[in-house]
């Protein structure tokens, strides 16, 4: 028995003195590499849905939310859409409700105000097939200064009426006098009497759009005054000129296809 515990113990000794070289030997062995582990790739994510809204489908604006959250090809043009929708309520497809005609008159009367070329043309003053009592015979041109219409008497109680501007306060005339002289795109020379009112006027103007005298011009008799076109219609229905008798081109080029020098004035 006492002979097994001394080989037991000289065992565990041995043990003892053998571990230290073990644990040396471990030390020195050279470690391994060690493994590296990326982090996996992100998987895609799946695409997500979005409402898309056909507009004719829609009660709630139609192409406004297929703006905010489609991906279709009305989504893109939306905003020309919205600006190409004039006049009408922002986000809103309906337009705008009409005007009331008396606040439009209202505006219309204040553009006239603040700029006559913007005043509206009166259709009375539209070239138009009248009756006529008078006396005169067809042919015969009557000029009502008062009224500013011209009648070209056609006989069987009709007469062709047009609007005119005539002469400012001091400047209107009457009489009879007679078409001694027709052109068309006249020339305009002021009279001395015109310049002497009106030194910046030019001296002479070659017929054209922008001469005062329009279009066509009838002279009556030797007297500086004419029946001619004017290249500023808003002043038709007006107490405008030094004497003549104005028309809008249109109803100026009308009139001189339909008399001959010779004809008869009346000027009332």
């Amino acid at each position: 028995m006492l002979k097994k515990i001394s080989l037991a113990l000289l065992a565990g000794a041995s043990s003892l003195i053998a571990a230290p070289h073990q644990a040396m030997a471990i030390d020195a062995a050279p470690l391994p590499e060690p493994s590296v582990i990326y982090a996996s790739r992100r998987a895609p994510q799946p695409q997500m849905r979005t409402a898309y809204v056909q507009p004719q489908r829609s009660n709630l604006g139609g192409g406004f939310i297929e703006f905010l959250f489609g991906d279709g090809p009305a989504a893109q043009s939306y905003q020309e859409q919205v600006y190409q929708q004039q006049p009408a309520y922002y986000g809103s497809r309906e337009p705008l409700p009409p005007m009331d005609p008396q606040q439009q008159m209202i505006y219309q009367q204040q553009d006239a105000a603040g700029d006559p070329r913007l005043r509206p043309f009166d259709p009375k003053y539209e070239k138009q097939l009248v009756d006529y009592h008078g006396t005169e015979r067809a042919g015969t041109i009557v000029v009502d200064t008062p009224n500013k219409f011209l009648y070209l008497v056609q006989g069987d109680g009709k007469a062709l009426r047009y609007g005119i501007g005539v002469g400012r306060p001091g400047f209107t005339w009457a009489g009879v006098k007679t078409i001694s002289a027709k052109r068309e795109w006249p020339d305009w020379t002021p009279p001395a009497e015109m310049l002497a009112r009106r030194p910046d006027l030019p001296r002479h103007m070659e017929g054209g759009p922008e001469n005062p005298l329009g279009a066509r011009a009838m002279y009556l008799g030797s007297s500086l005054y004419r029946i001619h076109g004017s290249n500023e219609p808003w002043t038709i229905g007006t107490n405008v000129s030094s004497g003549c008798i104005r028309m809008r081109n249109e109803d100026v080029i009308d009139l001189y296809g339909r008399v001959n020098v010779g004809a008869k004035v009346v000027v009332m």
